[in-house]
C-alpha cells in the first residue's frame, strides 16, 4: 500500500529537526523562529528560498506544547513510499536490500530513534503497518533528529503478506525476539530484512512464523530484554559492520 493520499500541513519543531528536513529537500512551507534567537538560520532558508517569521516564545509554546527549541515549520505530511520503492533504492546503489520491518511499534520515541540509526547504516528503508502502530509524526521526526526526512518509509496494511513479497524477491527475513540463533551465528551479508517486534509484545505469531530464521542478541547480565531501538540498534550496527568493505 502506498499512502499517495493529499498531504495536509503539519508542524515539525526542533532545530535540527528542522535544517535536516531542509538539507533533504522535502517541501518546507514556513519556518517561525523564536524572537532574537537562531539568527545563524536565516541566511539559509533565505539561501533555500524558504518564508520564515519571526514570533513570540508563548506563540512558539502554543503551536508544540513547549517542545520547540525555538523553531518550528509548517511542512506537508509525511510522505511514504511503495516497498517497491524501498528496493529501488537498493538497486539504485547497487547494493544488496537492506530493509528494516517494525510489527507494532507504539512509542514515538523508539520509531524515531530506529529511523535514525537506520539511516546513519545505510538501511535502504523501513516498513510499518498502517494499523497498530506509531506513525512518522512530527514527534517521530523530531526524535529522528530529522533523519526520518532522508529515509525511504513504506505503510503497508499487511505486514505479513509484504514480507512474503520480499522472500518471493530474493530477501530473508530475520526477526529479533529471545530463544533465537545467536547473532554472532547468523549470516547478515546478503538480501535481509530485520524484523523488530513491539514494546513488551514482540513478533506477533504470523510474523514470527513468516520469519525464515529467528535471531537473537547474547545477554550476560540479569536484564531479560533490551528496548526495541536499543536492540534495533545493535543488531542494524552488527549488519551494518558485516557488510562494510574491510
Amino acid at each position: 500500500m502506498n499512502s499517495k493520499t493529499a498531504r495536509e500541513d503539519v508542524v515539525l519543531y526542533g532545530r535540527n529537526a528542522v535544517l535536516e528536513y531542509l538539507k533533504s529537500g522535502e517541501t518546507i512551507k514556513k519556518v517561525l523562529l523564536e524572537t532574537g534567537r537562531h539568527m545563524d538560520m536565516v541566511s539559509l532558508l533565505q539561501t533555500h528560498g524558504v518564508a520564515y517569521q519571526f514570533v513570540d516564545k508563548s506563540a512558539l509554546n502554543r503551536l508544540c506544547d513547549g517542545r520547540h527549541q525555538g523553531v518550528a515549520a509548517y511542512v506537508e505530511a509525511f510522505h511514504y513510499v511503495d516497498v517497491d520503492d524501498i528496493l529501488a533504492v537498493a538497486r539504485t546503489r547497487g547494493e544488496e536490500p537492506f530493509i528494516l520491518a517494525l510489527d507494532g511499534v507504539e512509542d514515538p520515541h523508539n520509531l524515531g530513534a530506529l529511523l535514525r540509526t537506520a539511516e546513519a547504516v545505510g538501511v535502504h528503508g523501513v516498513i510499518i503497518p498502517a494499523r497498530r502502530s506509531v506513525q512518522v509524526t512530527p514527534a517521530v521526526v523530531k526524535v529522528s533528529v530529522g533523519a526520518a526526512a532522508h529515509l525511504a518509509v513504506a505503510r503497508v496494511t499487511n505486514l505479513v503478506q509484504s514480507l512474503k513479497n520480499l522472500q518471493n524477491q530474493g530477501c530473508w527475513i530475520w526477526g529479533a525476539d529471545m530463544d533465537g540463533l545467536d547473532v554472532r551465528k547468523a549470516d547478515l551479508t546478503g538480501a535481509l530484512v530485520w524484523v523488530l517486534g513491539g514494546e513488551g509484545k514482540g513478533l506477533s505469531r504470523l510474523i514470527r512464523e513468516t520469519c525464515d530464521q529467528i535471531v537473537s542478541l547474547p545477554m550476560r547480565g540479569k536484564t531479560g530484554s533490551l528496548n526495541v531501538s536499543v536492540a534495533g540498534g545493535v543488531l542494524l550496527y552488527e549488519t551494518f559492520l558485516r557488510r562494510i568493505p574491510e
